[in-house]
């Protein structure tokens, strides 16, 4: 009889970056989120903190004034990304942290050689630890965001439906279009992610509707609400999934992250 033995499939790691050079859109806050909630379900999942006010390790739990190693030690060559994360205890997940420092990084590597793609050469050193990486990035279209479309597979784009966050989408989707075009030619939109939304505002179904018209299926069916359980829990360094599991932020973080992964499933089928 021969045995014919099947070599196991190598593990595909997600890489997503989360953007949206617009402050106050949600970003942050569906990033640390959206990274306990694919815990939870069993991912391997590592946040890496791209901005400098470093609100997502804030709300993951972790102290960024006292920080000995961050991010920044990754971009500018002095540490692997192994060397710099740590664990959120309450979110079940790995963040690697950041803090003030990393404000400096855009001036020192401003003349290095590769530097779009410091971050996609960290990532690439750390094979099969994690299933998800989530890149949370600054609320602006600099270098260190470059390195983070150069990075990813995938972007998220959370957004308020108001007037606004109509015409910065388009400035995001143009960047997107120069990083495919000349650092990471299989960069896609993965999704958009209506944020902050409330559905007694008329003109929030408005700008929902015109992007699910022009974006179609882009645009996440799961719908993330205004909720103070969500604005509450990062001031106690916790997700919403361990603040109030049963809130109705932190159940529309689970059916998105439920939502990604039927995607990846349906994608492999």
């Amino acid at each position: 009889m021969r045995v014919i033995i099947k070599n196991a499939k190598k593990n595909i790691m997600k890489i997503l970056a989360i953007t949206n050079q617009k402050g106050g859109v949600g970003k942050t806050t569906t990033c640390v989120n959206l990274a306990a909630s694919l815990a939870s379900l069993g991912k391997r999942v590592l946040l890496i903190d791209l901005d400098p006010q470093g609100n997502a390790s804030t709300g993951s739990g972790i102290d960024k004034a006292h920080l000995k190693l961050s991010i920044y030690h990754v971009l500018i060559g002095e540490k692997t990304l192994k060397e710099v994360v740590v664990s959120s205890e309450k979110g079940g997940f790995d963040i690697a942290p950041s803090n003030r420092e990393l404000a400096g990084a855009e001036v020192e590597l401003v003349n290095e050689l590769a530097r779009e793609t410091r971050l996609k050469t960290a990532i690439g050193k750390l094979s099969d630890d994690y299933d998800v990486v989530l890149l949370d990035c600054p609320p602006a279209l600099n270098l260190v965001t470059v390195n983070a479309l150069t990075a990813a597979n995938a972007v998220m784009i959370p957004m308020q439906c108001e007037y606004y966050a109509l015409e910065g989408l388009s400035d995001l989707v143009n960047t997107i279009k120069k990083v495919r075009a000349h650092l990471n030619p299989t960069l896609e939109i993965e999704g958009l992610l209506r944020t902050l939304f409330d559905n007694r505002n008329m003109l929030a179904q408005q700008v929902s509707a015109q992007l699910i018209s022009h974006f179609g299926d882009k645009v996440y069916k799961t719908v993330i609400p205004r909720n103070i359980r969500l604005a509450e829990a990062p001031s106690y360094g916790v997700p919403v999934l361990s603040y109030d599991k049963s809130s109705k932020g932190a159940v529309a973080y689970m059916e998105l992250a439920q939502e990604i992964t039927n995607r990846e499933i349906t994608n492999r089928v």
